[in-house]
């Protein structure tokens, strides 16, 4: 039996109903595509051997780089936390010991690596970058400014944890040249902060944002997440208020990813979870309100000024994505070292160890500390670049992919445009001659639109595998 009732969504100044169904029927368990092929689908017997021969087959590439940095350390866990982490308060005593194999894994790759390839992007990302101390982020930054070779613009951001950063640090990563912060908020309601062990008011949040906008960085993020245990649509609604205030230049709302089965202590406050149109309800009214105040919905989960470069990216059909989410460095081979950290060449992508002490046995032993990964074939790249297409951009001039392919395709692709029709019946996609368009409603369902090109992906599967968190 078909139900009646419909949602009303507020979107860039465009009103738009659609039937409870729509959203029953599309939030479901899929990937987040900051790659493709995805994370499941790479392989362990790829190993070192095979990474050595990958880089090798870019010694003479004079392509940018992109370099990630992963920093896996906590002071105390948040209980939502999906990411690598490892808790401990023992500072200089866990963090000494990983900053020297992190160098000597730096080195051997700036080793194999043409020197006059330029650096574009820089990230440190964790885990709490800042749980470092400002002695130890220079060390860190001037030993990868010795190995590698940083364009002048080059955009060096860094995640900072407000409960844990000191205006010292700030003034370190201002002074060292970093530009771009990412500030973790989440939600600053007290209950929900209770509950998920990140007690962070306001006041200390702003003190730190205010103090990092007096020292010139030119760009802050926050990330917010809806679907966090106790959050009301007003609760969350008065975050969001707060979040105004600051004025930051982008903003991520990030869904919630509940995988007890994955993270155990994420099943402390299962009973209490906003779940299907509620928290649904709680996205649409963020969503609202930054759209209101004059953000561009980027797409998915990203938020950014108007005059933000992710804005004029996404206007010169620049923007892409990588492990870090939506980047304006599109062409970049990303080079990532760290303890489970990814890189992503154009033909291989390349997993770190997840687990610190084999991390550290193959530093130890003078390896590269490569746990999986795999290369992909001209298909995924294809596939690849249509995927991207659609979350970065929302249309996909068919000539433009086959232009790049040497393909028809309309011929290629006619069983993921027969799995298209059915989201057009729905109103999330128009499929034109010339193109394929995301609609304004569509773009809520990015992910689900996405999906239909994945040649990868078993449908049927997906529920019992539990592997990917629901789209919304």
């Amino acid at each position: 039996m078909r139900t009646t009732e419909s949602i009303a969504i507020d979107l860039g100044g465009e009103r738009i109903n659609f039937p409870l169904e729509i959203l029953e029927k599309y939030n479901q368990p899929g990937p987040r595509y900051t790659s493709y092929p995805t994370a499941p689908e790479w392989r362990d017997d790829f190993g070192e051997a095979e990474w050595l021969a990958a880089i090798e087959e870019t010694r003479t590439s004079t392509a940018p780089l992109s370099l990630y940095a992963h920093l896996p350390f906590c002071q105390s866990l948040c209980l939502f936390c999906g990411c690598n982490v490892i808790i401990s308060k023992k500072h200089e005593e866990v963090s000494a010991p990983y900053l020297a194999r992190l160098k000597q894994e730096i080195t051997r790759m700036s080793e194999r690596i043409n020197p006059a390839r330029q650096v574009q992007q820089l990230h440190w990302g964790g885990g709490t970058p800042t749980y470092l101390s400002a002695a130890q982020i220079e060390e860190l930054f001037n030993h990868l400014a010795a190995h590698f070779n940083f364009a002048p613009d080059a955009e060096i951001g860094i995640e900072i944890e407000p409960r844990t950063t000191s205006e010292e640090q700030c003034r370190t990563l201002r002074r060292l040249g970093f530009n771009r912060l990412s500030l973790g908020v989440q939600d600053f309601d007290p209950l929900v902060q209770k509950t998920v062990n990140r007690v962070q008011p306001y006041e200390m949040t702003k003190a730190i944002f205010d103090t990092c906008r007096e020292l010139g960085f030119s760009s802050i993020n926050v990330d917010l997440i809806y679907g966090l245990p106790h959050q009301t649509v007003e609760s969350f609604s008065r975050t969001v208020d707060k979040i105004l205030t600051l004025s930051p230049d982008r903003i991520a709302l990030f869904s919630y990813a509940h995988v007890p089965w994955l993270k155990k202590q994420q099943g402390s406050f299962a009973n209490h979870l906003p779940m299907g149109f509620e928290k649904f309800s709680i996205f649409r009214r963020a969503i609202e309100q930054l759209t209101e105040a004059g953000y561009r919905y980027i797409g998915m989960d990203h938020f950014a000024r108007p005059e933000d470069e992710l804005c004029r990216a996404q206007d010169d059909r620049t923007l892409t994505r990588n492990f870090q989410g939506y980047t304006t460095k599109a062409g970049c081979d990303l080079y990532a070292f760290g303890v489970s950290s990814i890189s992503s060449l154009e033909n291989v992508y390349a997993q770190n160890w997840r687990d610190l002490p084999q991390y550290y046995e193959a530093v130890d032993a003078g390896r590269l500390p490569v746990m999986r990964g795999m290369r992909v074939t001209a298909e995924d790249k294809l596939r690849r670049a249509v995927i991207n297409r659609i979350l970065c951009h929302g249309t996909l001039p068919k000539a433009e992919i086959e232009r790049e392919f040497g393909i028809v395709f309309d011929e290629y692709f006619a069983a993921d445009l027969a799995r298209l029709a059915e989201l057009e019946r729905d109103q999330l996609v128009r499929l034109n001659p010339d193109s394929i368009e995301v609609t304004t409603l569509g773009r809520i369902f990015m992910r689900n639109v996405a999906m239909a090109f994945d040649a990868r992906l078993n449908r049927e599967e997906l529920v019992r595998q539990r592997v990917f968190s629901r789209t919304l």
